[in-house]
């Protein structure tokens, strides 16, 4: 992302680095030469004062490029010596060689809130706002896709027109609401739509752009079949979650539900291709001694390796209600379509006790065939647990009439 570098933000991550580098190379790492202090020391007054700037990341490689021709040579004629050059006095202007990097006026203003917070079936906007208007630009959109290194465009407008691509064609359009916005309005948010977003101005001249991050409110469940732990791949995980109208949580999503108490031992799946699991109350048989926190079997390969699954849901247009009676699995299919509805899937089940507060204290067949029910309000002889949750009888056989059911209608 394009933006204006203060001189000492430059200098702190890049000469750190040339300066311990070429006096290694001398024999002396631990000696700072004169030039080099003097532009230390200046580049942390300039950054007090708020003078001298660099042009963003043009900038980074002009200086990264410049300094990486002389750090092969030694004595006062290498490194030394042009740093002596680059700005002397008291400037805070850092002379011929950031000028060489200056591009003209910076367009886009920083956003206020870089995270934007919805939730499935909303209307979100992502904003980007110019400070002025560049003679002529154009301006796109793009999503950054997790763990697969690549950037989706979305929508592409020159001001007057625009035109939208990939999944938010027909849902994504520019908010228009005076001549420098050019935010991103997104109708009838989805899971898929979580993620990182980029406003790129593209004028001609220097390229700018800004990002900012769409979090949806939701929930975190564990996920396995019924036939047992540790038999998803990457994909397989992938499409159950799907099928639980939920997707693969990401990293971010998973820490989340740990800080709010999510406590599993099983690892899962993540969106990025990571293998997790969460601990808060640490135990031997669950990843041995320890802090409580995020376990990781770090990225693993996405068709070979099996593990469970992490999945995430968010609000849903429908409603969840239960149908008490000692049915089958068949018997309970019936029961939902006979009141318009359908067997609830288990991201059905989790959105309705993490946003509308179901409590049932009696379990009751979902849609992949096992048995669960929410307690939002624990108590005694209602699963056993002193925290909120879903719990689970896991995978009955389909002809055992003992359970209730839980439906979902739209």
């Amino acid at each position: 992302m394009h933006r204006w570098l203060s001189l000492p933000t430059l200098c702190h991550f890049l000469l750190l680095g040339a300066f311990a580098t070429s006096h290694k190379a001398l024999g002396d790492p631990g000696k700072i030469s004169a030039p080099a202090r003097n532009l230390w020391e200046r580049s942390a007054r300039c950054g007090e004062s708020g003078e001298g700037t660099v042009g963003g990341a043009q900038g980074v490689r002009v200086i990264a490029e410049w300094a990486e021709e002389r750090m092969g040579q030694a004595g006062e004629q290498g490194l030394d010596g042009h740093l002596a050059q680059w700005g002397s006095g008291g400037s805070c202007h850092c002379g011929p060689l950031c000028s060489a990097s200056y591009r003209g006026p910076h367009y886009l203003l920083p956003p206020i809130h870089e995270v934007i917070h919805s939730r499935r079936g909303a209307t979100t906007t992502l904003p980007c706002i110019l400070g002025t208007l560049p003679p002529s630009y154009k301006v796109r959109w793009s999503k950054v896709e997790p763990g697969e290194l690549r950037q989706t465009s979305i929508l592409i407008t020159n001001g007057l027109h625009a035109r939208s691509y990939g999944a938010l064609e027909g849902r994504a359009r520019m908010r228009r609401g005076h001549r420098l916005d050019a935010s991103l309005v997104i109708a009838g948010v989805r899971l898929e739509d979580e993620g990182r977003y980029r406003c790129e101005l593209i004028n001609g001249i220097e390229d700018e752009s800004v990002a900012l991050t769409l979090r949806l409110e939701g929930v975190v469940f564990p996920y396995q079949p019924s036939r047992g732990r540790y038999q998803f791949n990457y994909y397989e995980a992938k499409q159950a979650c799907e099928e639980q109208d939920g997707r693969l949580a990401t990293y971010a999503q998973l820490y989340q539900a740990w800080t709010e108490g999510l406590d599993w031992c099983n690892a899962g799946w993540l969106l990025e291709g990571s293998v997790h699991y969460p601990v808060l109350t640490v135990r031997a048989q669950c990843g041995g001694h320890g802090r409580p926190g995020i376990r990781s079997y770090g990225t693993r390969d996405r068709k070979r390796d099996r593990y469970d699954a992490f999945c995430f849901t968010s609000t849903q247009a429908g409603r969840v209600f239960f149908v008490p009676g000692r049915l089958t699995l068949s018997e309970a299919q019936a029961a939902c379509r006979r009141r318009g509805a359908e067997l609830a899937k288990v991201g059905h089940l989790y959105a309705a006790w993490k946003f509308s507060g179901l409590d049932q204290c009696d379990g009751g067949w979902l849609a992949d065939g096992s048995v669960r029910f929410p307690i939002a309000a624990p108590r005694p002889r209602c699963g056993g647990l002193p925290d909120p949750g879903v719990r689970s009888f896991g995978f009955p056989q389909p002809q055992q009439a003992s359970y209730g059911t839980y439906c979902y209608s739209e």
